[in-house]
């Protein structure tokens, strides 16, 4: 039995600062305990609210409202942490947030009665070397990109896999994905969608120079290295499309499975491949 739910809202989204007030109300009624992100609590005069990085601390389970970019950032702030997301699509695609708000109460009592079903992602953990020098690590849901800025030229990414020289990708960057992520980035540049409770790195050229290059699937047990092997010094590393740094030429990122994953709550009303048929209109002419 689920008894503290913490509620995180797109910010500025009129909707989902109205639909939290709802959602409070309704879960108060029922004797749950709900905290929100301290950056709405004012605006719904809910008395029970903590910072976003911490609101893990006091609840079982969680409630994002918004599209799939507030659910990567909740993501963030649940780091280290397995509680139960319930991601609802305000947004636009969203296949992260896969609830609809026709589907959120009735999936929430649901829940209530202990009949819910969640489902684990795999993550990447991503670390700069420089200089062999660690200067930063992430963990990301969706992607680690290698990418140029719009005016850059072509640039070069050698690829080392469990220490063997895989290839030197010429083009645009390299995206290395979850299966989660293949959604993503990946699926604009080229890559195919796989299973999101499949344990596996998808690695991504972008736009490369050569057009045998194609995207390549690996255990997720592997350890991936990609060197920056071009003098050009505007060229980034983005995590989740939302945070990320500058690279320095002859810079090593590492990028291997982490050590936590996120635990989806899934809908009882679809399976994923309903999801895929709604979102990318299968089948319609």
């Amino acid at each position: 039995m689920l008894n503290r739910i913490g509620i995180i809202v797109k910010p500025n989204q009129p909707e989902a600062i109205s639909l939290a007030k709802k959602l409070v109300d309704w879960l108060s009624q029922r004797s749950i305990q709900v905290y929100v992100d301290e950056a709405i609590a004012p605006v719904i005069n809910h008395p029970l609210s903590c910072p976003r990085s911490e609101i893990s601390r006091w609840i079982d389970s969680l409630i994002v409202l918004g599209g799939d970019g507030t659910l990567l950032s909740a993501v963030r702030a649940m780091e280290g942490e397995n509680i139960p997301i319930l991601g609802v699509n305000l947004g636009g695609l969203g296949f992260l947030t896969e609830i609809t708000l026709e589907e959120l109460y009735p999936v929430l009592e649901r829940i209530l009665e202990g009949k819910m079903e969640a489902e684990k992602r795999m993550k990447l953990s991503a670390t700069v070397l420089r200089r062999g020098e660690r200067v930063s690590e992430y963990s990301v849901l969706n992607d680690v990109v290698i990418s140029k800025s719009v005016l850059a030229r072509i640039i070069n990414v050698r690829s080392n896999i469990d220490g063997a020289y895989v290839t030197t990708y010429r083009g645009d960057g390299v995206i290395l994905c979850t299966p989660t992520g293949s959604t993503a980035y990946s699926l604009a540049a080229g890559g195919p969608i796989f299973y999101p409770s499949m344990d596996s790195i998808l690695i991504t050229p972008i736009c490369p120079h050569a057009l045998t290059n194609r995207p390549l699937l690996i255990p997720d047990r592997s350890t991936v290295e990609l060197i920056l092997e071009s003098e050009e010094s505007d060229v980034q590393l983005t995590l989740d499309g939302q945070v990320g740094c500058a690279l320095h030429p002859f810079d090593r990122v590492v990028v291997t499975k982490a050590r936590d994953y996120v635990l989806f709550i899934k809908s009882p009303f679809k399976d994923y491949f309903q999801v895929l048929r709604t979102k990318f209109k299968w089948g319609e002419r």
